[in-house]
C-alpha cells in the first residue's frame, strides 16, 4: 500500500515537473515548436544560409528589445526606441559625411544622441511626473522629426568603415549577429550582476517599497531609460550598416516589435520580471515567424494576423504560468540549475528530432525553386502597387510559374529581410520595387553573388547589378504634371504641392520633375509644399489645413492620386471648378475622378503593364536571355478627354 502511494506520487510529480518545465520555458518551447513546424513545411528553412538570415533579421529587434527589457522590468514602457534608433543613425551619417567629423567621433555622437534621448525620457517620467506612455510617445514624435530635419528627408550614405558592420566575418558570420550576442551578454550582466539591475527588479516589483527602502528611484529611472536609449542607438547603427545608409523613416513600428519580443520572452508588463535570454528568444520567434511565412508564401496581411495572435498567446501563457505558480522569468529560486539542465536536455533532444525529420521529409527544394519568382513591393497599402501586383500575378499565371509577393510596408529593413529570404530559397529570379534605391543595394548584391538575376520595377537599385529596370520616368512624369497644371491655369496662379513620404525616391523624383517643369512658367507661384505621405486621409487633412492659410489657391499638384483624392474632398465644390488638381499614377479611383471632372488630370504610369513586363523580363533573365538595361513603360497625362480610352 505504501509502495503504491509512493509510486503514484512519483508519477504525479513527474507529470507536474514536465508541466512546470514547459510553463517556466514557454517561449523556448514555442520557438522549438515553430522550428519543427517550419522545417517540416519548407525544405528551405533549416539551411545554414537561412538560419544566418534569421539571426541577422532578429538582430535589430533584439538589440532594441534588450534596452526595452530594462524599462519593462522596472514597470515602465518605452515607445520611442524606433525613432531614437533612426535619429542616432542619421546623426552618425550626417556628422561623418556632411559635417566632416571623424568616424570614431561620429559613432560616439550617435551613441550620445540615443543616451540623451533616454535621459530626457527618464527625466520626464521621474521629475515631470508624466506617465511613461505619454513621455516616450512624445519622444517618438520629437526624435522622428529631428531625424527628418537633420537629413532633410533624404537618406544619407554611411562611410565604408561603418557599412562594414553589416558585412560578415570570415565570409560566414554576420557582424549584426555578433553585435546582438554582445549586447545580449551585456544585458544579462546588467540585470543579474549589477546594483542597477537589482534596482530594476525592485522598482518593478513595488516602487513605493523600493523608495522606502532607500533606493533613489527617480535617479534609477533616469539611468534605466538612458540604457534603453543607448541600446536604441546601437540598434540604429546596426540597421543603417545593413542598409549602407541612414534612413530618416527607418525603424517605424519597431518599438512595438521590441515590446512584443520582451513580452513573448516571458517578461510581465506589470514589472518585476524579465531576463535577457527570454527577450532574445522572443526576438527570434518574431524573426522565425516572418522568415518562415515568407518561405511559405503566406500573404503579408496574414503575417500581421499571425504575429498578433502569437503576442496574445504569449501574454495568456504568462497569466497561466502565474496562476500555476511557475517560477517568474528572471526570478531566482531553488532548483534553478536542475530546471536549466532539463531545459537544455529537452532542447537538444528536439533539435536532433528536427534534423532527422527534415532529412526524411525534404530531399532538397532546388528543383521546385527553378520556376519560382519573388516579388518584393514597397507597399501594398496603395492602389498603384496593388495594380503592379495584379499585373505580375496575371503574367505569372499565364506563364505557369509560382510568384511569391511580399509587402515591405515602406520599411527598407523589412524589404532587405524579404530579399534575403528570396535569396536563401534559391529562386529563379527576383523582382524588386525598392522602398529606397540605396537601401536595397546590399540585399540585391547578395542575390547577385548567389547567381540570382534581379529585375527592378518602378524604381531602380543603386550600387548593385540588376538585369533590367522596368519603369516609368518619375522625373519626366513630374515635368508633364507641371506642364498640364500650368497650361490649365493659363500660365498664372498660385498652387500648393502635396508631397509623398519623406525620404522615398518616388517623392524626390516626382517633386524634382515638377519643380523643373514649372521653370517654364514664371507666372505660377508655389505657396506651400507639405508632405501627406502618399495617403488619402493625410491628403485630406493637410489640404484642409493649407486652405486655412491659402484660401485663394488656383491649383494643387499631388505626387500620387491618393493624396489628390484627399485634396478633392477637402476642396469640396471648388475641385475642378475654382481649383484645378493634378495627381499621379493613374489608379482606378483617380481615373474615375478624372472622368467625373473633379480631378483635372493624372499622370498615368500603367501599373499593370509595369508588373506584367517585370515578370516577363524576370523569366527571360532566369533563362539566360538578353535584356535591355532599361525598359520604359510610357507615361501619359490622362484628362477627361482621353480617360475613356486609357486602359491602365
Amino acid at each position: 500500500m505504501a509502495s503504491d502511494t509512493i509510486r503514484s506520487s512519483a508519477g504525479a510529480g513527474g507529470a507536474a515537473g514536465l508541466r512546470r518545465l514547459l510553463l517556466d520555458n514557454g517561449a523556448l518551447t514555442a520557438l522549438i515548436v515553430l522550428v519543427i513546424a517550419l522545417s517540416a513545411l519548407s525544405g528551405d528553412f533549416l539551411t545554414t544560409d537561412n538560419l544566418l538570415n534569421i539571426g541577422v533579421q532578429a538582430a535589430v529587434t533584439a538589440i532594441l528589445a534588450f534596452g526595452v527589457t530594462f524599462v519593462i522590468v522596472a514597470a515602465g514602457i518605452d515607445l520611442s526606441v524606433g525613432s531614437v534608433a533612426a535619429l542616432s543613425a542619421t546623426v552618425l551619417a550626417w556628422s561623418a559625411t556632411d559635417a566632416g567629423v571623424p568616424v570614431a567621433l561620429a559613432v560616439v555622437l550617435a551613441v550620445a544622441t540615443g543616451t540623451v534621448c533616454g535621459v530626457v525620457n527618464g527625466f520626464l517620467v521621474s521629475y515631470g511626473k508624466l506617465p511613461p506612455f505619454i513621455a516616450t510617445l512624445a519622444m517618438l514624435s520629437v526624435a522622428r522629426g529631428l531625424s527628418l530635419v537633420v537629413s532633410q528627408g533624404s537618406p544619407i550614405a554611411l562611410p565604408e568603415s561603418v557599412s562594414h558592420l553589416g558585412d560578415t566575418l570570415g565570409g560566414w558570420l554576420p557582424v549584426p549577429v555578433l553585435v546582438m550576442a554582445v549586447m545580449g551578454l551585456i544585458t544579462a550582466f546588467v540585470l543579474g550582476r549589477t546594483y542597477i539591475g537589482r534596482s530594476m527588479y525592485a522598482i518593478g516589483g513595488n516602487e513605493e517599497a523600493s523608495r522606502l527602502s532607500g533606493l533613489r528611484v527617480k535617479k534609477q529611472k533616469i539611468a534605466i531609460y538612458a540604457l534603453s536609449g543607448l541600446f536604441a542607438a546601437a540598434a540604429g547603427i546596426v540597421l543603417a550598416s545593413r542598409l549602407s545608409s541612414a534612413q530618416p523613416q527607418a525603424a517605424q513600428g519597431y518599438e512595438l516589435d521590441a515590446i512584443a519580443a520582451v513580452v513573448i520572452g516571458g517578461a510581465s508588463l506589470a514589472g518585476g520580471t524579465g531576463k535577457a535570454s527570454g527577450t532574445l528568444i522572443g526576438a527570434l520567434i518574431l524573426a522565425v515567424l516572418r522568415n518562415g511565412l515568407n518561405l511559405l508564401s503566406v500573404s503579408a496581411f496574414w503575417q500581421q494576423v499571425v504575429i498578433g495572435v502569437v503576442i496574445a498567446l504569449a501574454v495568456l501563457l504568462d497569466t497561466v504560468r502565474r496562476r500555476a505558480g511557475a517560477t517568474p522569468v528572471g526570478a531566482g529560486g531553488g532548483g534553478g540549475r536542475s530546471r536549466r539542465a532539463g531545459t537544455y536536455l529537452l532542447a537538444a533532444v528536439v533539435a536532433v528530432a528536427v534534423v532527422g525529420a527534415t532529412s526524411l521529409l525534404h530531399g532538397g527544394s532546388s528543383t521546385a525553386a527553378q520556376r519560382k519568382i519573388g516579388l518584393s513591393l514597397s507597399t501594398l497599402n496603395n492602389p498603384f502597387f496593388v495594380q503592379i501586383r495584379a499585373g505580375a500575378e496575371a503574367e505569372a499565371r499565364e506563364r505557369g510559374v509560382d510568384l511569391t509577393v511580399t509587402d515591405a510596408q515602406n520599411d527598407a529593413s523589412r524589404q532587405a529581410n524579404q530579399l534575403q529570404n528570396f535569396t536563401s530559397e534559391g529562386l529563379a529570379s527576383i523582382v524588386v520595387n525598392p522602398v529606397d534605391s540605396d537601401a536595397a543595394g546590399p540585399a540585391v548584391r547578395a542575390a547577385n553573388e548567389a547567381g540570382i538575376p534581379v529585375v527592378g520595377v518602378d524604381r531602380g537599385v543603386n550600387k548593385a547589378e540588376t538585369a533590367a529596370l522596368v519603369a516609368s520616368d518619375n522625373v519626366e512624369g513630374g515635368v508633364l504634371g507641371a506642364r498640364a497644371l500650368a497650361e490649365r491655369l493659363g500660365g498664372r496662379g498660385t498652387i500648393v504641392v502635396l508631397q509623398g513620404q519623406a525620404g522615398t525616391s518616388a517623392s524626390r523624383e516626382r517633386g524634382a520633375g515638377f519643380a523643373e517643369g514649372l521653370k517654364a512658367y514664371p507666372g505660377i507661384t508655389v505657396v506651400a509644399r507639405q508632405p501627406a505621405d502618399f495617403d488619402r486621409t493625410k491628403g485630406l487633412d493637410v489640404m484642409s489645413n493649407l486652405l486655412q492659410a491659402h484660401p485663394g489657391i488656383d491649383g494643387v499638384f499631388a505626387e500620387n492620386d491618393e493624396m489628390a483624392l484627399g485634396a478633392i474632398r477637402a476642396l469640396g465644390t471648388k475641385a475642378g471648378t475654382l481649383v484645378q488638381v493634378v495627381g499621379f499614377d493613374g489608379t482606378p479611383d483617380g481615373l474615375q475622378a478624372v472622368a467625373d471632372g473633379t480631378l483635372y488630370a493624372s499622370v498615368a504610369q500603367q501599373p499593370r503593364e509595369l508588373g506584367r513586363i517585370a515578370v516577363e523580363n524576370a523569366l527571360r533573365a532566369a533563362d539566360g536571355g538578353k535584356l535591355s538595361a532599361t525598359v520604359k513603360v510610357p507615361v501619359k497625362v490622362v484628362t477627361k478627354e482621353n480617360a475613356a480610352g486609357f486602359g491602365g
